[in-house]
């Protein structure tokens, strides 16, 4: 690191973590006891700091990272300080472990941007620092930095598990993976993911020798064919069904190997892969969540998903490619047809965005869902179409993953496309400083109203005298 950027770096992350130190005093101040899903986290988390680790809320739904992680945190710093009492594991020092974490993120964001995108003319240290900024802003994200959730330890060992894997560091990767998964189960889904960049890489290679023994065109230079796509798949069969090639392979991926049959393990003893509240969180084939993640990445990423250009050559491919837009036309009618479903807290807790957005959008009539089929299409284009710099067997790898972390959760909740997100913003080429800084002042402005929301639009149920406050 050079050392005008190494500055650069350490000012924009001291600058982040010392606005976000004040903002969390202003929202403990406000919201002193645990709130929404923090009347379950809270109180299993001080009764670890208790010692009382057979104790479990069977309300909760995930493992107990969270809980290991904090007590790991907050015993040592109270022996060092010489905290007693209810300090030690209050809600308020609860959530600054997450403000903890929001550090290290910010950190592991721009060692990953470093890594993706080496410096060179087209990418400068400025620009890096930037991006970073702007991802570790990430308004889903960012709010959840000071409530004591899951999402911010969860992205964190996420992150590092990825960055580990890119310097082939597989078995410290699976480890970090194993902390993610601690945090929320869902995440085992990143670890095939780090497992699926080895391979990528390898089918790449394999890909390459191949096209060059025949003489053929470059790898990029004519993908989107069927012709094309049926002959990857006759080369990913021929490849997969060589023993030497698996042996390498699972000499390359072992440790991941190792993690997901944990995994699977702990699913059969489980019988699930919910730990606790189950009625609540049924799987399913919500096919649907895949079109509202291309919608949510778009509204989040629009300087480099919604730009006139990108409509026009969007247009023009529905010109070229009728026969096969249509079909896609049809089939996601078809998903929309069959696989929606609505759960029942979208319908019911007004505290959140997502509320809103079905009631102002999709309840405004039946055929709403099916007319938005074109803007889920664009979408689709658009997101892959930001993408084509990779390899098209990471494009592959990235889709099987992101499909497997969305389509089975009932529940429209914009949590969960945190981290799908944040791999996804990580891959694509760089933008003009100009559209940098438009997403990261959008960034600013919906993390400024959503916080004023949180902290005095307050509203009460009805029934309750409890306060209520908006939230993502």
């Amino acid at each position: 690191m050079e050392r005008g950027e190494a500055y650069g770096f350490s000012a924009a992350m001291s600058g982040t973590f010392l606005l976000s130190c004040l903002l969390f005093a202003a929202i403990n101040r406000r919201q002193r006891g645990p709130y929404m899903d923090e009347a379950f986290h809270v109180p299993q988390a001080q009764a670890y700091c208790h010692g009382r680790f057979l104790q479990w809320d069977p309300m909760i739904t995930t493992l107990p990272g969270l809980y290991l992680a904090s007590v790991g945190v907050m015993k040592p710093a109270a022996w060092l300080f010489g905290w007693t009492g209810s300090v030690v594991c209050s809600a308020a020092m609860l959530r600054f472990i997450n403000l903890l974490f929001s550090a290290g993120n910010f950190y592991l964001l721009y060692l990953l941007l470093r890594k993706i995108h080496p410096k060179n003319k087209a990418v400068s240290g400025f620009q890096r620092i930037l991006s970073t900024l702007t991802l570790a802003t990430f308004p889903t994200l960012y709010f959840f930095t000071f409530l004591y959730y899951t999402d911010t330890g969860s992205v964190f060992f996420t992150l590092f598990a990825y960055l580990m894997c890119l310097y082939g560091n597989h078995k410290t990767s699976a480890l970090l993976g194993f902390c993610g998964f601690m945090f929320r189960q869902t995440n085992i889904v990143w670890t095939v993911f780090c497992a699926g960049n080895v391979v990528a890489e390898k089918l790449n290679e394999a890909w390459k020798t191949e096209l060059q023994k025949k003489k053929d065109e470059k790898i990029s230079s004519r993908r989107g064919s069927f012709s094309d796509l049926m002959r990857i798949l006759r080369f990913l069969i021929k490849y997969l069904i060589s023993l030497k090639n698996l042996v390498t392979l699972t000499a390359l991926t072992w440790p991941y190997i190792m993690l997901v049959t944990v995994f699977f393990v702990f699913v059969f003893i489980n019988d699930g892969i919910v730990v606790g509240d189950r009625s609540s969180h049924e799987a399913c084939l919500h096919f649907p969540q895949l079109f509202y993640f291309l919608s949510f990445t778009v509204f989040f990423s629009f300087p480099h998903l919604l730009t006139p250009t990108k409509i026009r050559k969007f247009l023009l491919s529905l010109r070229k490619h009728p026969v096969q837009s249509s079909l896609i036309a049809v089939i996601s009618l078809f998903l929309i047809w069959k696989f929606t479903y609505v759960h029942k807290y979208l319908l019911a807790d007004n505290r959140h965005y997502t509320f809103y957005v079905w009631r102002k959008i999709f309840q405004r009539h039946e055929l709403v869902k099916y007319i938005l089929v074109p803007v889920y299409m664009f979408a689709g284009w658009s997101f892959a179409d930001t993408l084509k710099s990779k390899s098209i067997f990471w494009i592959l790898m990235y889709f099987v993953c992101l499909l497997a972390v969305t389509v089975p959760q009932k529940l429209l909740e914009f949590r969960y496309f945190i981290l799908p997100f944040l791999i996804y913003r990580l891959n694509i080429p760089f933008l003009s400083l100009y559209r940098q800084l438009l997403e990261l002042a959008f960034y600013i402005v919906v993390n400024a109203v959503t916080f004023y929301l949180f902290l005095n639009k307050t509203f009460q149920w009805p029934n309750s005298d409890e306060i209520q406050r908006f939230m993502w």
